[in-house]
């Protein structure tokens, strides 16, 4: 029991004893006496008497007043209640001021209570924090050390040099763990984020026609890198956040319910009230962030317009109305942005004030629990600490809640490409074709788009046979250019069917089907490279001698020749540093150098002049004699010369035939010539 309890124990009667200081003398009465002749001994020399039996006899209490001993120090005096000269004071400083040998002159005093007194301070004894007890047993077990003989100094100075070097070296292994964690939270990321950049790059690389109608090319764009740079921002925080947070949160739990449980409720609400915030703050701005990013799909998207674009708009001296457009998606884009942050910049200083409430309110009610003997100072200081770094690890989960809500957005727009069905597959079990002769046949071929409310071809049969031209004319949005891109599978069609050399084009591999086409976009694109690496993407193992007859052929030798670098000269992106002209014929003979027993040439003779284009059919002929070839076209002279004409008019057949055999039997083809040709030049 603290020794400090005692200072209120008084025997029945009363018990008025002051205890003498070191060096004075005590007498004590001799039993069944009233202040007769005591004992008489001194403080200084406990070794003369081994136990309170030689020196004090037990008096015999008969409820009446207790023995006083004689000429009682006064306050002040040596002994006296209060510390003076070698003194002690138990209810100021327990037992902290007391030598071993004022320590034993108390032990007659316990004699003198009596035993109903003892029991009952034992028993306030029981009912003390253990926190008490532990105290007054270090202080305890230091006096016995020193009445031994023993300097404790030395192994103080051990202890706390021992302790401090475990702390040091725990430190440093936290600090060696954060750098590793940091270190392969990093690697984690860039692999997550290389990872996912490469399977929207492949999942949009197998897109076809109906999917590419969904996104748009800025939101694609968007999507691979934005999207995916918040994700891996998330992903490096979470991972040192999962793993330094619970563990920090977790065993400040532990050591501050070990310190005090009573208080534990402060923790316990604080956190309440920051996952409540965080909570609020994510609702808030989770609908904003999936408007953000739609905002700079927005932003993306006329950027790349006005740029793409420039020359068109300058022409029309549209520059203020672009910028105005750019203006007003920016100033959106700002505005939702400034909420965010607002949103996410208010968490911090709440998280703060909660942290700052929470000290306090520990600070008022372990002030009141040292107050009552409940706690020790050193144990509260240890609690707000412990409460602190709780506290610190779940405003560490909170900064998650910040960073959460737009990379989720991001993740639902990666999700939204990676999963999405793709209209065009490849079967189970493909077809493996064997050496492509080219015939094409279009069998009650119907086609509509999406979710189009009527057909954009209806009922289309022909058939295309290798060593013959195809052409295909009609008026613009007749649907020439969605006829022949259901060759190459861009898009399949609706009904009917379409095969190559018999075989169901839908049961080859898409590769293995557009291995066996060369074909010429009506917009001729160039990439970025050298005259050449653009013409070996038709054929990566083509010779330089097979690409020089592409080029012959292409009628594009002439203008390759004149470069400074011949094949070697540089190409800029989207051939921007060609003319359209040359675009189109490099455009060509990437397609004639891949040798493919099918060409579709969707209206690639528009950008060339007559003497070009004459001089190209020339050449084709003995080219592609083995292949067929299906050309669209606007102009009828491109196509007179072709062994089937293919008229389109609304998306249905209006005619088929030859030049002549169309004059006569289709009025729509007939309308057509006349409108481009003078009478004579019919025949």
């Amino acid at each position: 029991m603290p020794m400090g309890d005692f200072a209120g124990v008084e025997p029945e009667g009363g018990l008025e004893a002051p205890l003498p200081g070191a060096g004075e003398s005590f007498v004590s009465p001799a039993p069944g006496t009233e202040g007769g002749e005591g004992h008489e001994g001194s403080a200084d020399s406990p070794a003369e008497w081994d136990s309170p039996e030689d020196t004090v006899s037990k008096p015999e209490f008969n409820g009446s007043s207790a023995p006083q001993p004689e000429n009682p120090p006064q306050p002040g005096e040596p002994g006296g209640g209060s510390a003076g000269k070698g003194g002690f004071s138990l209810s100021e400083n327990g037992i902290r001021g007391m030598s071993a040998q004022q320590l034993y002159q108390l032990l007659p005093l316990l004699e003198l209570a009596p035993r109903e007194s003892l029991s009952k301070a034992a028993s306030l004894a029981a009912e003390a924090p253990g926190a008490m007890g532990e105290q007054v047993g270090v202080n305890l077990k230091k006096l016995f050390y020193e009445e031994l003989g023993l300097d404790t100094a030395p192994a103080q100075s051990a202890y706390i040099w021992g302790k401090g070097l475990v702390m040091l070296g725990v430190s440093l292994l936290g600090a060696l763990a954060a750098v590793l964690v940091g270190l392969f939270s990093s690697r984690i990321a860039a692999a997550v984020g290389k990872r996912l950049r490469h399977d929207l790059f492949s999942k949009v690389m197998g897109l076809g026609g109906p999917e590419f109608d969904k996104f748009s090319t800025a939101s694609l764009i968007t999507r691979t890198t934005n999207d995916v740079q918040q994700v891996q921002m998330l992903i490096t925080m979470g991972l040192r956040l999962v793993c330094y947070a619970p563990i920090m949160g977790i065993g400040g739990v532990l050591f501050a319910v070990e310190k005090s449980v009573s208080m534990s409720w402060i923790v316990a609400a604080a956190v309440v009230v920051m996952l409540g915030l965080a909570m609020t703050a994510m609702a808030l701005a989770l609908p904003k962030f999936k408007a953000l990013q739609g905002m700079m799909d927005a932003l993306n998207r006329i950027s790349r317009e006005h740029l793409s674009g420039m020359m068109v708009v300058r022409a029309f001296g549209n520059q203020d109305f672009e910028e105005d457009r750019f203006k007003g998606a920016n100033q959106e884009f700002s505005h939702t942005s400034r909420f965010v942050q607002r949103v996410m910049a208010g968490m911090m200083p709440m998280m703060m004030l909660v942290m700052n409430l929470s000290t306090l309110v520990i600070l008022w009610v372990g002030g009141h629990a040292i107050a009552e003997s409940a706690l020790q100072i050193g144990d509260m200081m240890a609690f707000i600490q412990y409460a602190m770094q709780i506290i610190a690890s779940f405003l560490m989960i909170a900064m998650m809640f910040i960073m959460l809500p737009r990379a989720s957005v991001s993740a639902e727009r990666i999700r939204e490409v990676l999963d999405m069905p793709l209209a065009v597959q490849d079967p189970e079990s493909p077809e493996k074709p064997g050496e492509i002769q080219g015939v094409i046949e279009f069998k009650d071929v119907s086609f509509r788009y999406g979710d189009a409310e009527s057909n954009v071809l209806e009922h289309i049969s022909f058939t295309a046979r290798p060593g013959e031209t195809t052409a295909i004319i009609g008026a613009t949005g007749a649907g020439k250019s969605t006829l022949i891109n259901l060759i190459p599978r861009f898009y399949d069609a609706t009904e009917g069917e379409i095969t190559l050399d018999g075989v169901d084009i839908r049961k080859y591999r898409q590769e293995d089907l557009r291995n066996s086409i060369g074909f010429v976009p009506q917009k001729a694109l160039l990439f970025t490279g050298s005259v050449k690496e653009n013409l070996l993407y038709g054929k990566e193992s083509a010779g330089d001698e097979e690409v020089l007859q592409a080029l012959e052929v292409a009628q594009a030798a002439g203008f390759v020749g004149d470069m400074e670098k011949g094949l070697d000269a540089f190409i800029a992106q989207g051939g921007g540093n060609v003319s359209g002209g040359q675009r189109q014929r490099l455009s060509m003979a990437r397609a004639l150098v891949r040798k493919a027993p099918v060409y579709i040439f969707d209206d690639s003779f528009s950008a060339l002049d007559f003497k070009t284009e004459a001089a190209l059919r020339a050449a084709l002929g003995p080219y592609t004699e083995k292949a067929a070839v299906l050309i669209v076209a606007q102009r009828v002279s491109t196509i007179m010369q072709a062994e089937q004409i293919l008229v389109l008019d609304d998306g249905r057949l209006a005619g088929k035939g030859t030049h002549k055999e169309l004059l006569e039997s289709c009025p729509v083809y007939r309308e057509i010539a006349e409108s481009q040709l003078r009478k004579e030049e019919l025949v």
